[in-house]
């Protein structure tokens, strides 16, 4: 069932996405879309956004998944397919085996929301951990050595469910009580030298360090060897070192949407490696045609990379930009991001 409302929403114009295969950039009137290349061979990044997620007037998906590794930009194309009518499916499930149906139908009160949240949660954990595992026995595909972050948004009426595995970023965009646009992070950047993440991987015998000539920049290794070397400490896949602390399971939280949000940003680590939050929000604010907001950001991501990473490679930048609102907030409150 899931899987044919899929096949509906690209038929109808619902479902935006790009792959590891080539480059995309598609707006609608409430996202924005745009992927580019780096320069380290193939694409590995994948983005999506599911309008009326589900045949849901007031759904909306967002995900966005930066692969690694030999087999990476397969995985990652391969975990954007899966989660969305996975994650479909296992809700409808949960929603089936409770009376929270019945309750959707009714004015939402704090206990609603928190049911309706934990619904989701559960359906977001048992998503990432039965794709993780199907990938660990897919008979065509590697992922030993390779695997993806997954960062994924559920915006259902005036509530967002944000599920975030590995260093892709999501930031809201909303307006302080001084009137000034600013960013607040709603995901965590799991990087191996976050203290809880570093002990987890310890304690399971795995190793934390970096390299010499990357001083600061911290990675997962096996007890023995060289090997993986990953900079994160959340994935999917890598199941090389699942068993030395490397996880799959994702941090779930959720925000109610106020009138003072505005918009919602997701992109890899190819733009936060070299654009602040305060940045990504003003260039998205000051972009006059909202459509191209995602491409702007991209654009101004790989200038940055040229004036400040001089010498190294430029990883691959992908980003979404989600709007909240009909309007352009510009037109609502004309105002500034704060630096």
């Amino acid at each position: 069932m899931a899987e044919t409302l899929a096949k509906d929403a690209k038929k109808n114009d619902l479902m935006l996405s790009s792959s590891a295969t080539f480059k995309s950039n598609k707006s609608n009137k409430f996202a924005s879309i745009c992927s580019k290349r780096g320069q380290k061979g193939i694409s590995q990044d994948c983005t999506i956004v599911w309008k009326e997620f589900g045949c849901q007037e007031d759904m909306t998906f967002c995900g966005i998944f930066d692969g690694h590794g030999p087999w990476g930009h397969i995985i990652a194309k391969r975990v954007k397919q899966s989660v969305p009518p996975s994650l479909l499916c296992n809700w409808q499930k949960a929603l089936s085996l409770t009376s929270l149906g019945q309750e959707l139908n009714t004015e939402p009160n704090r206990s609603t929301r928190n049911h309706q949240f934990d619904i989701w949660k559960q359906s977001c954990l048992k998503t990432y951990a039965d794709i993780d595992q199907e990938l660990k026995h897919h008979p065509g595909i590697d992922s030993f050595h390779s695997g993806t972050t997954a960062l994924t948004i559920i915006k259902q009426g005036e509530h967002l469910v944000i599920a975030n595995v590995g260093d892709s970023r999501a930031v809201l965009a909303t307006i302080s009580d001084d009137g000034n646009l600013i960013p607040f992070q709603l995901t965590i950047d799991f990087k191996p030298n976050i203290p809880e993440e570093a002990e987890r991987i310890r304690q399971s015998q795995g190793r934390v360090s970096c390299l010499r000539d990357e001083p600061g920049v911290y990675r997962v290794w096996m007890p023995k060897g060289d090997a993986p070397g990953l900079a994160v400490s959340r994935a999917i896949g890598d199941h090389c070192v699942k068993e030395f602390g490397l996880i799959s399971v994702p941090d779930v939280t959720q925000r109610n949407i106020t009138n003072k949000d505005q918009f919602v940003i997701l992109a890899t680590d190819g733009v936060w490696d070299v654009i602040s939050n305060e940045e990504a929000v003003e260039i998205v604010c000051s972009t006059d045609d909202r459509e191209k907001s995602a491409k702007r950001l991209v654009q101004c991501a790989m200038r940055a990379w040229r004036s400040k990473k001089r010498g190294i490679a430029m990883d691959d930048i992908s980003a979404i930009c989600l709007f909240f609102h009909p309007k352009l907030f510009q037109e609502v409150n004309p105002f500034k991001a704060s630096k």
